[in-house]
């Protein structure tokens, strides 16, 4: 594997570039020499990670074609509850259903769900675009980490059609600004608040809540704690969730339009926030709050903004998310040194993440030339675009293969997000797979001179057995597959 020896420059850049971003393309070792730590450190900006290019739209823009779709869905509901033909009469009785308006409602309902998902798809490729091109390698790391922090998953479909936005829009300008404002845009997004069921979350004494059965939803409240704050082992009990649950009620997006004007028509309507949010009077539950130890008085929308922004100070959260960090970026078990140095300068800057970058950027671990861990299929895939030097050109086969290696697009299993040691990505089934993807786009490079671009895109980490097994391949095409599969590739 790699090549033993004294540090290089030339090393650390491999190291950066492969350890920190997603992969060296073509000549980038070289660039990146002449300063591997100050390339690290000068992509830690406060304005945030680049953005993917494209017209997509606001979250304000997606919730307004979100809503025509519920929209044009309840009115296909209430012609089958009227005994209106249907689409699925099919055939001979679909050509003689008298009703037009039931199939046109259908048909602009299936519409509408289209161009969602196409929408989707095609940010989700203008994001792995960036990935494959960036010359900011570790800001897309880091971002691809915390927006798996604050996992929101597309095996929703109302969480799904708002993934582009919400990683564009609540995560990507904060992850080098503060933990506690990333937890906010993260938490209060669209795409969070119906992912985990908040928009539907009802205050038991608020005045929606006494006029009908509706319940309590503690979803967003439990992960906050558990997932994305203090941990599962942070000290806190049922209380503060049920607690945090109810300062939270409220927390959902703006409603449609059509009930009615006046003060009450507002309160049902929401009080609009940044980036699609909206605050419901009417479902918040009314009193003071108390949450592990710290009283909170009643203050509407404030009130679940005040305890977010203490979760996310306290120490037990720098702890279990400097261990994270740790372990995502360097090994399966990392020291204890590093992770009290990233804990340190996260509790030094009160969560100022490009301090806690810049940390871990600086830290004689993070330098260790041994690869310790396994790529994702999403961090395998976007490698291997960046060292042939070529970008992803469709959304459909892209996806596919990713879905194929076990990681399909935007769409962690759980709330925990997808996993991140080498047990989880390295079976031999995972493998098997890899193989297939990997030949397929050998026999498409097969004109692509394999040893060259393994001495790019690895440089020094490049062992010698591989460059040979590499160099002696039978074909072009197979010499791609190898270097592709070789154990330095494989590794970050």
């Amino acid at each position: 594997m790699t090549r033993s020896g004294p540090p290089s420059r030339s090393r650390d850049a491999a190291v950066a570039l492969t350890r920190f971003g997603l992969g060296a393309k073509p000549g980038e070792i070289d660039a990146v020499a002449a300063d591997p730590k100050g390339w690290l450190e000068a992509q830690a900006r406060p304005g945030g990670a680049p953005v993917p290019e494209g017209g997509f739209e606001t979250s304000e823009q997606r919730l307004e074609s979100y809503q025509a779709y519920l929209a044009e869905a309840a009115q296909v509901r209430r012609a089958r509850r009227a005994g209106e033909p249907q689409p699925a009469m099919t055939g001979e009785a679909m050509a003689e259903a008298p009703d037009t308006q039931a199939q046109a409602a259908f048909d602009a309902r299936r519409e509408s769900r289209r161009d969602l998902v196409r929408d989707t798809a095609e940010e989700f490729l203008a994001r792995a675009q960036l990935g494959a091109t960036t010359g900011a390698g570790f800001a897309e790391r880091w971002t691809l980490f915390w927006a798996n922090a604050f996992t929101v998953s597309a095996t929703k479909f109302q969480a799904a059609v708002f993934m582009g936005q919400y990683e564009r829009e609540a995560v990507r300008p904060h992850v080098f600004g503060r933990f506690e404002d990333l937890a906010l845009a993260a938490d209060s997004h669209p795409a969070m608040l119906l992912y985990l069921d908040q928009a539907q979350s009802v205050g038991p004494n608020s005045q929606a809540g006494e006029r009908r059965q509706a319940g309590l939803n503690e979803n967003l409240a439990r992960e906050i704690l558990e997932l994305h704050t203090v941990g599962a082992d942070g000290g806190y009990t049922q209380a503060d969730v049920t607690e945090f649950a109810r300062a939270l009620t409220g927390w959902s997006i703006p409603r449609q339009a059509g009930g009615g004007r006046g003060r009450r028509a507002a309160m049902r309507a929401g009080q609009p926030g940044e980036n699609g949010f909206a605050f419901l009077p009417v479902v918040h539950e009314p009193g003071e709050r108390s949450v592990m130890g710290r009283r909170y008085p009643a203050n509407g929308v404030e009130q679940g903004r005040a305890i977010l922004k203490d979760l996310s100070n306290r120490p037990e959260t720098a702890r279990r998310l400097a261990r994270k960090i740790a372990v995502h970026f360097v090994s399966d078990t990392p020291s204890p040194e590093l992770v009290s140095a990233l804990e340190r300068a996260w509790s030094q800057s009160r969560g100022d993440l490009a301090v806690v970058a810049r940390a871990l950027a600086t830290h004689p671990d993070s330098w260790a030339p041994e690869a310790a861990k396994v790529k994702t299929p999403y961090e395998f895939v976007i490698s291997a675009h960046r060292a042939m030097g070529m970008r992803p050109r469709r959304a459909q086969p892209l996806q596919q293969a990713l879905a194929q290696m076990g990681q399909p697009a935007w769409a962690a299993p759980s709330p925990e997000g997808w996993p991140d040691t080498a047990a989880d990505w390295a079976g031999p089934d995972a493998l098997v797979k890899r193989l297939n993807w990997a030949k397929t786009v050998g026999d498409m490079a097969s004109e692509a001179d394999a040893v060259a671009m393994a001495d790019s895109a690895l440089g020094e980490r490049l062992g010698p057995r591989s460059r040979q097994f590499i160099a002696r391949a039978e074909s072009r095409a197979e010499a791609v597959t190898l270097f592709l599969m070789s154990p330095e590739f494989q590794r970050r």
